[in-house]
């Protein structure tokens, strides 16, 4: 009973999480636009191989995780640059000649797989997102870590990812079929604006975190 609850909760929290619009979702829907639902599965499956690891690492060490105040503070300042750059690799992108966009269809046709792995590589946002929501989840006795129990819950928080990703991959082809607008307007300028909004919402979060406790003192 305790392996199917742990399966059911880790499913629920990592379907959520991974819904919201990121750029591992902007980039999967790219992949599927072009390329089609294999690639977009294999894509998904290097994002899971990092996943799993990160989501165990921090169900193991969550507690100490987050008493390391240097790495959670690097994490947090690197967030930032991490989010301008995806604004302008987006922008960029849009601009980029035929021959380019050539070039990068190969490439993405030849690993997919690869993809994934090396962009949830980079993705540090998710040190912070799963080792608090693991602290929550033992903390409340929602999931039990013990032995061979933390497995199921790991494998409930990848086919999460997994089908979250997948059905907002699947939504935003199925608007993007049905509106001009959303190939004109939204890759080249609602994304990139996107990324600067969740930028300075990130700096927002590190002057609230780091500075303004000061200014008090």
């Amino acid at each position: 009973m305790r392996a199917l609850k742990n399966i059911f909760v880790g499913l629920l929290v990592s379907f959520i999480g991974s819904i919201p619009l990121g750029y591992l979702n902007i980039i999967g829907f790219e992949i599927y636009s072009k390329f089609g639902i294999n690639s977009l599965v294999f894509y998904l499956f290097g994002v899971i191989s990092v996943e799993v690891f990160v989501i165990y690492f921090t169900l193991v060490f969550a507690k100490k995780l987050i008493n390391n105040k240097k790495l959670m503070k690097a994490i947090d300042y690197f967030a930032i640059l991490f989010l301008f750059v995806l604004a302008y690799s987006f922008y960029a992108h849009s601009n980029q000649t035929a021959a380019k966009q050539n070039d990068l269809d190969k490439y993405v046709l030849y690993s997919p797989y690869l993809i994934g792995l090396l962009l949830n590589c980079v993705n540090f946002l998710q040190f912070p997102f799963w080792t608090g929501w693991n602290l929550y989840l033992m903390n409340g006795n929602y999931i039990s870590a013990e032995n061979k129990l933390k497995y199921y819950y790991v494998s409930g928080t990848a086919l999460g990812t997994f089908l979250g990703m997948l059905t907002l991959v699947l939504i935003l082809n199925s608007l993007s079929q049905n509106t001009t607008f959303f190939s004109q307007y939204v890759i080249p300028v609602i994304i990139p604006l996107f990324f600067i909004v969740l930028a300075f919402i990130q700096m927002f979060k590190v002057y609230k975190k780091y500075f303004k406790s000061n200014d008090r003192i």
